[in-house]
This record gives C-alpha cells, structure tokens and sequence, in this order.
C-alpha cells in the first residue's frame, strides 16, 4: 500500500508542484457557489489538511527510480517552482522546519484528493 501511495506521489508531482504554484498564500473565505474546474480539465488543489516528510532513501529502490526519472523530467525549472511554493506557504515551510529541513532538500512533491501533502526529500551527497 505505501509502495502504491509512493507510485502515485511521484506520478502526481507535476501536477502538485503546478497547483501549489497556484495557491494563493492568503487564505479566502469559502465561495458559497461551486467553483468552476480549473482550466486544461485539471480540478483545483484541495486546501492542505497533513504534511508528510519522507526521505527518498525510505523508498523502495524501484519507486526510488520513478521518483528520479520525474524529476529528470521535470528540470530545474520545475525543482525551483516547487521550492518556492512551499517557501511561500508558512504551513508547508514550518513542517519541513520541525523536520530540521529546509525546501533545498524537497525534490518531489504530491497532494492527495483528501488534503495530504506528501515531501519527498534528498539530502545532500
């Protein structure tokens, strides 16, 4: 099951690093209509409910792989984007803080449809 949650956060870190990119970092008040879909088809980010932390060494060594190969895919780019928006998301920032991390050491991230943000992390070599 943890393999499955891993697979699907790697597979879904494009799409998490663009919807965080999108949060505003003012929390709004609750639209009383149904919000429209985002555009491209994509449906908003759900509001961040958990942080989780994980080490890509924690990995197992195939999930290990996919993980990297979507960050080859991503570029340096995308990494910086990411970055940034956990920089400017104070609840993202202080769970890596509380973690003794900072978001240099992010390198993948997923939301999953129930609010939980899962932080894949590398540390330096």
């Amino acid at each position: 099951m943890r393999k499955t949650t891993i697979l699907a956060a790697a597979a879904s870190l494009m799409l998490a690093g663009a919807a965080s990119a999108q949060q505003q970092p003012a929390q709004q008040p609750a639209p009383t209509t149904p919000a429209p879909a985002a555009p491209g088809g994509q449906q908003a980010a759900p509001a961040i409910q958990s942080v989780n932390v994980i080490d890509i060494s924690e990995l197992p060594k195939d999930t290990q792989t996919q993980v990297n190969q979507v960050i080859a895919q991503r570029g340096d780019a995308g990494l910086q984007k990411l970055r940034s928006s956990i920089d400017a998301t104070p609840k993202v920032k202080s769970a890596l803080q509380a973690k003794g991390m900072t978001s240099a050491q992010v390198v993948a991230a997923s939301m999953e449809p129930n609010g939980a943000l899962t932080l894949i992390t590398k540390k330096a070599s």
